[in-house]
């Protein structure tokens, strides 16, 4: 029953997404990261075949070009995860941190002059990882099959992932539709979203690295999915209300040192449909939702106490079923993730009023990639 809930409830910001093994990319050539300028994109290809990052090239002035494929060691399902958080950068710059939900592995990735290099690919410690967080030496992966869990790794100095003993600890439920794990207080907690409970929940994090207690509150709206987090330890999740038409929010949760959660303020609606993911500009004062039902992005202004109110309830256009999104280090640009359109949109970021301007899209992906993450 609970699983045939997940479906009904998160269809909408999955339903872009179907199955397949081809790859739409066929490119292996060496990817130069150092000659590529200003930055680059990843993303994940989750074939079911081979799970391999993609590399885009970011220039001066935004936009994309397609580097190079490296295989991930692991596979993909070839579908939606209903997830944020499946690649990330490592916090120093070096690593490039990825989840294989095909093969129920996590794959660490050398950021390097000449492209990326693999350097370890391990068991996730359950099944389906869809999400990965980074602070220090310590990784947390969620794991959304089965009966669902986190589980904790260490970084070695050359950047391998090693299972920490005793740190798997169980969701709220079995079948929670868990969506995203991230560190929040300094490293010292990790809050996680469950869609199908409609609860984020927390983990308190020791010394030893090893999660301590949970604490669990009911979202302010149901289904909170993606978040992001913000200063002051005030998280940012979106809320897609099961994909009903118009009724996606976005709140604001403040964690605690101890992990307890508090709703700051929310739920906020921008009328818009299946707010699924959720991004912040640099500075803290804007946030971005993409709104996979209604093929578009949303703004919203972000106060010093961590307030929400809409910005902009149609801030750009995007392609067809936006799912995953990022901005650049800099914070000039917001790069999105089209599951439907198999393609990624750009837009550059107004520096005064978080103003989006369309400036690319670029298309090529295979069906069903997943997970984007900007440097």
């Amino acid at each position: 029953m609970a699983i045939a809930m997940s479906v009904l409830l998160f269809g909408s910001c999955k339903k872009e997404i179907k199955t397949t093994d081809a790859t739409a990319l066929n490119a292996t050539a060496s990817d130069d990261l150092q000659a590529a300028g200003a930055g680059h994109v990843f993303i994940l290809s989750n074939q079911i075949t081979s799970n391999e990052v993609l590399t885009y090239r970011r220039s001066a002035n935004g936009k994309l070009s397609f580097g190079a494929a490296y295989p991930t060691g692991g596979t993909g399902t070839g579908g939606g995860l209903g997830n944020q958080g499946a690649v990330i950068v490592s916090q120093d710059g070096k690593l490039l941190l990825a989840v294989n939900a095909g093969s129920n592995s996590l794959s660490s990735l050398k950021i390097t002059d000449q492209g990326l290099q693999l350097i370890s690919t391990v068991n996730s410690g359950g099944i389906q990882p869809v999400s990965i967080t980074q602070h220090g030496k310590l990784v947390y992966v969620l794991n959304s099959g089965g009966e669902g869990n986190i589980a904790g790794f260490k970084l070695t100095s050359y950047g391998a992932l090693q299972p920490l003993s005793n740190s798997v600890r169980p969701l709220t439920d079995t079948a929670v539709g868990a969506a995203q794990i991230s560190f929040v207080q300094n490293g010292t907690v990790v809050a996680i979203t469950e869609k199908a409970t409609n609860t984020i929940l927390t983990y308190n994090i020791r010394e030893n690295g090893r999660p301590g207690n949970m604490h669990k509150l009911v979202a302010a709206n149901p289904t909170p999915f993606g978040f992001a987090v913000g200063r002051n330890n005030i998280i940012y999740v979106s809320e897609a209300v099961g994909g009903a038409p118009n009724a996606s929010t976005l709140s604001s949760y403040y964690i605690a040192p101890n992990g307890s959660i508090k709703l700051v303020t929310g739920p906020v609606g921008a009328n818009q449909s299946a707010a699924c993911w959720v991004v912040l500009s640099g500075d803290g004062r804007y946030a971005y939702t993409t709104n996979t039902g209604s093929n578009n992005v949303s703004s919203f202004r972000i106060s010093a106490t961590g307030n929400v109110k809409v910005e902009n309830a149609i801030a750009a256009v995007s392609g067809m079923g936006p799912i995953d999104a990022d901005i650049d280090n800099a914070s000039k640009y917001l790069y999105v993730l089209n599951g439907a359109g198999q393609s990624i949109s750009a837009y550059s970021i107004d520096a005064g009023n978080g103003a989006l301007n369309d400036l690319q899209t670029a298309g090529g992906l295979p069906i069903g990639a997943t997970g984007l993450t900007a440097e």
